[in-house]
């Protein structure tokens, strides 16, 4: 009897851990938990077109995380999408002529904008605007441009 208790206490504590360890590994892939305490600062940045880019998607510099995407808006008078981009306070080095850019991470991986920096003097701050931005590559308005090319041949 004693053995048998032993083995059902055993078995509902490693389902205990297995269930915990899910958690921990959903809040980890979500991004939910990163940023939550840190000191930011945030900059806008306007796109024609940002394909898949979401909240809380990455913001780099040479490949090294930064920032993520605080929040995406539609502008009706600039026709363009507005995002807002919250950098790590400790990162605020980035000259005013930084370009931002939508890439994906891998072929099908999720989407993050990438800062490449600039030359000039003055430095992004608080509320300022990313002038040089290039739009997300659209994998549809590529195989169509390819398709027109060919079929015009």
């Amino acid at each position: 009897m004693m053995k048998l208790r032993y083995l059902e206490v055993s078995v509902g504590l490693f389902v205990l851990l297995g269930i915990a360890a899910l958690f921990y590994l959903a809040i980890q892939v979500s991004n939910i938990a990163e940023y939550r305490d840190r000191d930011t600062y945030e900059v806008i940045a306007y796109f024609d077109h940002i394909g898949g880019l979401k909240v809380r998607a990455p913001v780099t510099v040479s490949g090294v995380r930064i920032g993520r995407v605080a929040s995406i808006e539609y502008d009706p008078e600039r026709f363009q999408a507005r995002v807002t981009l919250a950098v790590r306070s400790g990162h605020d080095y980035l000259p005013a002529d930084t370009q931002a850019s939508i890439f994906t991470a891998g072929l099908l991986g999720e989407q993050y904008v990438a800062f490449e920096p600039g030359g000039d003097f003055e430095m992004l701050g608080d509320g300022d605007e990313v002038l040089f931005t290039q739009s997300a590559l659209v994998l549809e308005t590529m195989i169509g441009r390819v398709l027109t090319q060919v079929s015009g041949n």
